[in-house]
């Protein structure tokens, strides 16, 4: 039986077979040990970190004595679930992060990773804005409708457990729930470029 521990765009979790590509946790245990199954908690803390599946021979066993491990398809999907970029397994990812941050928002020197965790929290526990579809930075994702969607390289994907779809006939002009966190919204625009998951193939590069 599948652990409910794939996250959604929208930060959900969810039990299915399809294996994702990063792993991440909430800052603590989420779950109860003996049954591998998620109490009502939702998160630790504030520090939502997205990490590397494997770092430095590492191993452990999932959702056992330890915080609760997360999977997303990629690095696309944890930022849209309001997931950054680890400062030990993905040091380098983070730097690039937090260089992009400080571009958007014109200030040095850079936030700290509370700091951003902060502003991040506010974000994914308020209420979601509307953005045009048009508008949004490659990576951003968004739900119109049931369907979640985000531009890549002057195309629209839609997003599944199992990877992308180009996705045809929707107005650039249209309203759409935003679904990554307007800051990480910010930090795509201001020039970070996420991991793609392989099925976006030729379109995402």
């Amino acid at each position: 039986m599948a652990l409910r521990n794939r996250v959604a765009p929208d930060g959900t979790f969810h039990a299915v077979t399809a294996r994702g590509t990063l792993m991440g946790n909430r800052g603590g245990r989420l779950h109860d040990p003996q049954t591998r199954t998620l109490g009502r908690a939702r998160w630790r803390s504030r520090a939502w970190i997205c990490c590397e599946i494997a770092f430095k021979d590492r191993h452990r066993s999932v959702m056992g004595a330890g915080y609760t491990e997360f999977f997303f398809l990629d690095e696309v999907t944890a930022l849209a679930a309001g997931h950054r970029p680890c400062f030990e397994c993905r040091r380098a990812d983070a730097l690039r992060f937090r260089e992009a941050w400080t571009r958007a928002d014109g200030t040095r020197p850079g936030p700290s990773a509370p700091e951003m965790d902060v502003r991040l929290h506010g974000e994914r526990t308020g209420e979601r804005p509307l953005a045009r579809l048009g508008a949004l930075p490659d990576g951003a994702m968004a739900r119109v409708g049931d369907q979640v969607v985000t531009p890549c390289k002057g195309r629209l994907l839609g997003w599944s457990f199992n990877g992308y779809a180009a996705v045809a006939g929707t107005d650039p002009d249209a309203l759409a729930e935003l679904l990554t966190p307007p800051a990480i919204v910010s930090v795509l625009a201001a020039g970070y470029r996420p991991r793609w998951h392989e099925s976006a193939g030729g379109i995402a590069g």
